[in-house]
């Protein structure tokens, strides 16, 4: 043997290399080992796609409030569009704005939700969300006057498998709804899922959410409600449980525990 040639394994590594191809120590071994590279290149490239992830998460969201307010048309500039919209941090229980708290381009109302110093465990849920949190972004939309037009206020609770995330758009009166639609959920297609069915989301266009007495009358459900058609909107077909969700949540945010306060400031002139 010459001085230069390889020593010959041994041990454990003899006997692993000398077993039969078909033995059970080494497809276990190799089993193992494409796991474990399989892992890794799963992992390098979710941590590598996450910023587009984001990206592409964010962009949804702001479709999603340019097409509450009306305002979306397929091929604009998405970005370009929502940087007509006012952000603003809105503290629930008072119905102000503080902005110079929390900025509005980076504050996370969803995430706020999960910190304890930034959000309330509910007892009353009539909208399943569990914790509430202290302070939403909003957004304000201005005519080419500057005069509020509409308002887009974030919206959530649960259906029947899922937690539906959306949006609801508000004239400027507070009162009237512009629009509503959800860009998360996981409900069952073709029945609770038709919250997305352009031609259900149409019957919200021009409903009321208050009478006047100030009375919160908007109803989603099968028959119309004592207070008017203009309070109604007409349930899901084969979809109870969702519409009794949606019904649930637009009642919880619409009422004193969500924005009432801010649309009691908004309808006296003082937003």
């Amino acid at each position: 043997m010459s001085d230069t040639q390889s020593p010959e394994p041994k041990g454990a590594i003899a006997k692993f290399l000398a077993a039969s191809p078909d033995s059970v120590g080494k497809t276990i071994f190799i089993a193992v080992a494409v796991c474990l590279v399989a892992s890794m290149v799963v992992s390098a490239a979710a941590v590598s796609l996450r910023p587009v992830q984001e990206a592409n998460a964010l962009k949804d969201k702001q479709i999603n409030v340019l097409q509450v307010a009306g305002v979306y048309e397929p091929g604009i500039d998405v970005s370009e569009a929502f940087a007509k919209f006012e952000p603003h941090v809105l503290e629930l229980s008072t119905g102000e704005f503080v902005d110079d708290k929390f900025d509005p381009a980076t504050f996370d109302d969803l995430a706020a939700a999960s910190d304890p110093e930034l959000s309330v465990a509910l007892d009353d849920d009539p909208a399943g969300i569990g914790r509430k949190a202290l302070y939403r972004v909003i957004y304000l939309l201005r005519d080419d006057s500057g005069a509020l037009d509409k308002v887009i206020l974030p919206i959530q609770g649960y259906g029947l498998w899922s937690t539906l995330y959306g949006f609801i758009a508000l004239e400027s009166n507070g009162n009237d709804i512009y629009g509503l639609q959800f860009y998360q959920h996981g409900e069952t297609p073709g029945l609770g899922a038709e919250v997305d069915n352009p031609r259900w989301k149409a019957l919200w266009n021009g409903k009321k959410l208050r009478d006047e007495a100030g009375d919160l009358q908007i109803t989603v459900s099968k028959s119309q409600p004592a207070a008017g058609p203009e309070f109604y909107v007409d349930a899901l077909a084969g979809a109870t449980l969702t519409s009794v969700g949606v019904d649930n949540l637009v009642k919880f945010w619409m009422g004193d525990a969500g924005y009432a306060p801010f649309l009691a400031k908004l309808q006296a002139g003082e937003i």
